[in-house]
């Protein structure tokens, strides 16, 4: 956990913009982006599957 926080340190961002950019949602399924993994894909909210198909959109 130190690394993350290391990390965290380091780039300069405060605690309220993290705050801030975990709590916007994401435009297409409506989840935090919290919900998601480090590839986009959304791991869905209490322990289910997303069905909004998020997870399969492609950006051009």
């Amino acid at each position: 956990m130190t690394q993350i926080a290391d990390k965290i340190n380091e780039s300069g961002l405060t605690q309220q913009e993290l705050i801030k950019y975990f709590r916007e949602k994401c435009v297409f399924c409506g989840h935090h982006r919290i919900m998601h993994d480090e590839l986009g894909k959304c791991e869905g909210v209490m322990n289910k599957p997303c069905n909004s198909g998020c997870d399969k959109f492609n950006p051009e």
